[in-house]
């Protein structure tokens, strides 16, 4: 009988050792804006786009510095194929808030279907958001290509 309830006690134990911890309403708040900031872009919705992101945004794209109007036109103005498609996967690494600045970093697979052609591209990213009239809203990404195919 001993056996069986050290047996049940270390089960508990392993599980309760690989849970994840709960995250902050602020933190899930922080992910649904990046989630969203993506959809936008898969949408091609600029307009919506600009609700997800500061004025003064940038991104740090492929060693270059882009604000809001060079992400729209490259990434929703020049991308004018009819059988676009974009589906985001979003694994979050970590996400911190502090007051009114949160940052988070996180993997970022896109299969994207342009012109009869799929590719599947691997970014690592870092965000940095504010809040804005009690909205979270990104003010700097960082992106590194992990793998392209």
């Amino acid at each position: 009988m001993a056996k069986i309830s050290l047996l049940i006690i270390a089960l508990s134990l392993s599980t309760l050792l690989r849970a994840q911890p709960l995250l902050t309403k602020d933190q899930q708040k922080v992910q649904h804006t990046v989630i969203n900031f993506f959809e936008t872009l898969a949408n091609r919705d600029s307009v919506n786009l600009r609700n997800y992101c500061a004025n003064d945004v940038l991104l740090f794209e492929y060693g270059q510095v882009w604000n809001l109007d060079t992400l729209i036109r490259k990434a929703i103005r020049q991308n004018t194929a009819t059988d676009f498609k974009r589906v985001n996967t979003i694994d979050f690494l970590t996400s911190s808030v502090d007051k009114k600045i949160a940052w988070a970093t996180y993997n970022l697979h896109s299969d994207i279907m342009r012109e009869g052609k799929q590719v599947t591209i691997h970014w690592m990213e870092t965000v940095i958001l504010v809040k804005e009239r009690k909205r979270w809203k990104i003010k700097v990404l960082h992106s590194t290509l992990i793998k392209r195919n």
